[in-house]
């Protein structure tokens, strides 16, 4: 009967020791903290340096790299501005060409007056954003629209999606109007782009062209 007895175990490491492969360097797996090269812990940090406006795991902002969103009265300023610069001349020439109009008590033609300046404004703003990004109003008030995702100037569909959206519902007696009051105000309480009902119909967002 053979005496030899079992070879002892090898030590076990101390608790907390190192273990058999290397653990991460301090401050985590990744150089200078996050998986993609940010803080770490905000791996998907904003445009400007904050939280993240429209990213997250999914994608990245939309708006880094463009300039800061529009200010919401200038805005406001260059749809005025706008307004008057169609409305003006086509009342005038519609008040020659119609005898004894009187836009208090002739609802026929007064409602034939909006619908043709809601369409020649349609007309207008559809072929100022497609070419320049701007109406008159925008230039005069820096700021311009832009394309969500890249920046763009929002050339074709999207262009005439916006000034579609925004005009020709004015058409449509009664709801028309309650229709577009909610489209302007929608960007008063909408976050995180400011965005009106046809900035999202065309996917566009207004920010200032000020450096």
């Amino acid at each position: 009967m053979s005496t030899d007895q079992p070879p002892p175990p090898p030590p076990e490491p101390p608790p907390g020791g190192p273990g058999p492969y290397p653990g991460p360097p301090p401050g985590g797996p990744y150089p200078g903290g996050g998986p993609y090269g940010g803080p770490s812990g905000d791996p998907y940090g904003g445009p400007y340096g904050g939280a993240p406006l429209g990213g997250g795991p999914y994608g990245p902002d939309p708006l880094a790299g463009m300039p800061p969103l529009a200010n919401r009265f200038k805005r406001l300023v260059a749809r005025v501005i706008d307004g008057l610069i169609v409305s003006i001349p086509i009342s005038v020439i519609f008040s020659l060409s119609t005898r004894n109009y009187d836009p208090w008590n002739d609802q026929a033609r007064s409602t034939s007056l909006s619908i043709i300046v809601a369409v020649v404004y349609f007309v207008y703003e559809g072929l100022m954003l497609t070419t320049r990004g701007q109406t008159v109003g925008k230039m005069l008030m820096k700021i311009r629209v832009a394309m969500l995702d890249n920046g763009a100037i929002p050339e074709g569909r999207p262009g005439w999606t916006r000034a579609a959206v925004y005009s020709l519902p004015e058409i449509v007696p009664c709801c028309g109007f309650v229709f577009w009051l909610v489209n302007v105000l929608w960007c008063t309480w909408d976050k995180p782009y400011h965005q009106c009902v046809h900035d999202k119909a065309a996917r566009t967002v207004v920010v200032s062209t000020v450096e």
